[in-house]
This record gives C-alpha cells, structure tokens and sequence, in this order.
C-alpha cells in the first residue's frame, strides 16, 4: 500500500515561522507536506530525531569549490560532500575558477559538472569582467545562476572589475543583486611595495588595510545608488563600513564569514600563520567585535564561509606569495553553534543568518524555512553536543583547517536535502543527488527544473 510521505521526521523540536516547537515534520516529493503531530505509519521513511533541532537547511552562499581548472584543491564532488558532512543543503558557487565564468558555455559546463557528482543543491555566479558587461542581463536569468559577482580588489583568480566606466556599464545591465568583493585595486596597488620583497603574514592586514576596504564600499554604494540597483557586499571586516551599510539598507545587503567573527588579528597569524591569510584580512579585535554588533542589530545580513581552499604546501610558502584563502564550509554551522552557547547570538538570529537570510537576499524559490509547500531542506543539529574540529572529519581536498583542534559546543547530526538523509552520524548516506537550486527571478525559464 503507498504511503503518504517519503519521509517523516519525529519526535525533535522544529525551527518554524512560529518558532521552535515540538514536531514532525512530513515530506513528500521533496516538498515538505505536513507539520503537527503525525501518524508516522504513513511514512516510507521514518527519522527519529529526539534529542535533536530540526533547523532549515543551512545555505552557503559564498564557496570556491575550484572545479574547472584547479581540482588539486577542490572539485564539485569533494566541496559539496564537506558541505554535507557539516550540515549545509545548498552552495552558491563563485566564477573565478580557470577558465573564469564568464559565459553561458562556462556556466552550463559547470551544470554539467555538478550533474550525479554534486551532494548538495547548488547554483553558480556568473563572473562579471569589462568583456561580458552587455551580456551580465542574459547570464544571470539562465538557469542555476545565483546572480553576478563582481570582484573590485584583486584575489585568487584573473576576475578584475575596478575602473568606474565599467562597473557602470556592469551595474546597468544587471537586474538581479549583485555580489561584490570590495576592497579598492588601486590603493592595493600603491601598498603592495611594502610586502613585494617578502614580510611577514601578520603584515597582510597593514598591506591590505581598513581604509582599502572602506574606500572601495564607499565607491560601490555610490555606484549602485547612482545606477538604482542592489547589491551584497560579501565578507566585510571593518568597523569602519558598517554604518556605512547600515545607512544603504536599501539598495545594500551585507555578509560577514564565520572567520572574521572567530578569529583576530595578530594571535591568529602568530598561532596558525599564512593558514589564516585571507582577502579581506582577519583584523585587529575592534573589527571582530564591531561585526558582532552588526549581528546584534540586525545590520548583518547573512553568514557566508567563503570557502577558499588550497593545498598545505601552497599555504606554506613564504608571505606574500602564500596564497589568501581558507576552507570552511564544513565548518560554518559548527562554529555558529558554538558561538550561539557562547552567548553571542540567539538561535533564531543563527536561523536568520543561514537560511533565511540568503533567501531574501537572493530571492531563492522554495527554500530558506520550514513550512508546508518548501523544499524539505533540514539541517539538523544537537545543540549541546561536545566535540572537536578533527582533521579526519574534515572532507575538503585540501585536508585541512585553521580550527583544527577547537573545541565545538553543538554539532550537526543529519543533513536532508529535499527529503532525501544525506548525512546521518557523520556518514554520508546514498550518493550526491544535489540539483540546481531555483530563483524567483528566473522562474519563467525553468530555474533549474
């Protein structure tokens, strides 16, 4: 006899629109169809989650998963199976791999890529450069794009977007927000002559300094405001820029990374070295603790990982050839967890900052919360749970991460990703049966269906 759900979760609390209450919760056809107290007999499948929160699924919507070009460091299949392990059901994946996505042929060929290899649901950036300006409008309505990313300082990759003309002429054809690094080429430029014979890691946030950062945003809001369009300035890391976006929440949306709310300049250089260089730098404690107040008054919009692996030995070269960037999509929820025991943020506000958030920001269809009619995206967690950040939980190709060895409070223990357990008990269950995740604003041409 059929049943009516594919799978029913029991007996945990649920992260709802009314709050956290105690529920099951039914999916069917990779939709969630009920939530109350429920007859678990009509479910395929049951999962029973006593002693657990059922969180909507985590999605990250800042991860370089390298996959063209670099898969030393990461592919499609080793990123998206971190993500898994760590409880996130979604990644937005950014352009600057080799070749650059920068073009339709670019972006399918990562759809393809993804396609049986990816473990959770994923969409792509389109890259934005002065030679695909006119053509931005058309990329960022094809299926499975997430939006643009324009890069304005220079990072890991050849996307470089920094004159004034051309971000106009970007800013004019885009529809949908954009994403920004911001950080000002120029003065990056001018300052590069104080580390070009070599220096010291903790010189990297001298090098690239507050006011490289504050420039650049200062510009880019000018820019949108002029252009009348919307824009997600990503991993801020100065006191400096938040009443800055505090004062744009019209047109501007804002994400911190887990790292920069973590971790602090100059111990973190001291303690982990280059292993923690990254574009923008981890700073001086005033900086962490000003994003934490951006958190606590709800300017912050989303948390990101910025997940940006490369291999030990690329890390160990000496500053500044050392490369900037740090793995940290498995790693996101965990740390959120422990700062939410640590007192600094609620759990509705970690909700807020990992689902709900990113689909306000970028408009995602059918996912971001729990209720009936929404993917059955879970991330389900054990807040109290006592471990470790261990090198062999970790899943990236790179095999490492700046928190090894950091003691967690609140883990997850099972990541469902539109009905289907792909994680349970750290194991990964079945094989990758992530898809395109779909846009509002790109519906009518099929988003990914």
């Amino acid at each position: 006899m059929a049943k009516d759900w594919d799978l029913i979760i029991t007996g945990g609390e649920v992260f709802t629109p009314s709050g956290l209450v105690p529920a099951d919760v039914a999916v069917a056809e990779g939709r969630i169809a009920d939530i109350g107290a429920l007859d678990a007999t009509r479910a395929d499948e049951v999962f029973d989650a006593k002693g657990l929160t059922v969180l909507p699924g985590v999605i990250d919507t800042q991860v370089h998963f390298r996959e063209p070009g670099l898969e030393h460091k990461e592919d499609l299949e080793s990123g998206t199976r971190a993500a898994v392990m760590g409880g996130v059901t979604a990644v937005f994946e950014m352009p600057n791999t080799s070749p650059a996505t920068i073009d339709a042929e670019a972006i399918n060929d990562k759809l393809t890529r993804a396609e049986g290899r990816a473990w959770c649901d994923h969409a792509f950036f389109a890259g934005a450069a002065a030679e695909n300006a006119e053509r931005l409008g058309e990329l960022e309505r094809l299926p499975g794009v997430c939006g643009v990313k324009i890069f304005m300082g220079s990072s890991t990759g050849s996307l470089l977007v920094h004159e004034d003309d051309d971000l106009r002429r970007i800013l004019k054809h885009v529809r949908r927000r954009v994403a920004v690094h911001s950080e000002d080429e120029v003065r990056l430029r001018e300052r590069f002559e104080m580390i070009r014979e070599g220096g010291k890691v903790s010189q990297h946030p001298e090098w690239r300094d507050v006011e490289t950062a504050l420039r650049s945003t200062k510009r880019l809001l000018r820019l949108a405001r002029e252009a009348g369009k919307r824009v997600h300035v990503l991993h801020i890391t100065t006191a400096e820029e938040v009443p800055l976006l505090a004062a744009a929440k019209d047109i501007a949306t804002m994400e911190v990374t887990p790292q920069h709310l973590t971790l602090a300049a100059p111990y973190c250089y001291e303690e982990v070295g280059s292993f923690a260089q990254m574009n923008p730098p981890i700073r001086e404690a005033r900086h962490r603790e000003a994003l934490w107040e951006a958190v606590r008054l709800g300017i912050v919009d989303v948390v990101g990982s910025d997940h940006a692996p490369h291999t030990r030995e690329e890390k160990s070269a000496p500053y500044p050839r050392s490369p900037s960037g740090m793995p940290g999509v498995q790693t996101l929820l965990p740390l959120l967890l422990d700062h939410m025991n640590a007192g600094k943020l609620t759990l509705e506000r970690l909700v807020d900052l990992t689902s709900a958030g990113a689909q306000r920001i970028y408009n995602i269809a059918g996912k971001g919360r729990i209720a009936v009619g929404y993917d059955g995206d879970f991330s389900l967690v054990d807040l109290k749970a006592k471990k470790h950040i261990e090198r062999a939980w970790l899943q990236s190709k790179c095999g490492w991460s700046p928190f090894e060895g950091k003691p967690i409070t609140g883990w997850p223990m099972a990541t469902v990703i539109r009905g289907h357990v792909a994680m349970r008990d750290g194991e990964l269950l079945g094989g990758p049966t992530g898809r395109p995740v779909r846009f509002t604003e790109t519906l009518r041409q099929g988003g990914g269906d």
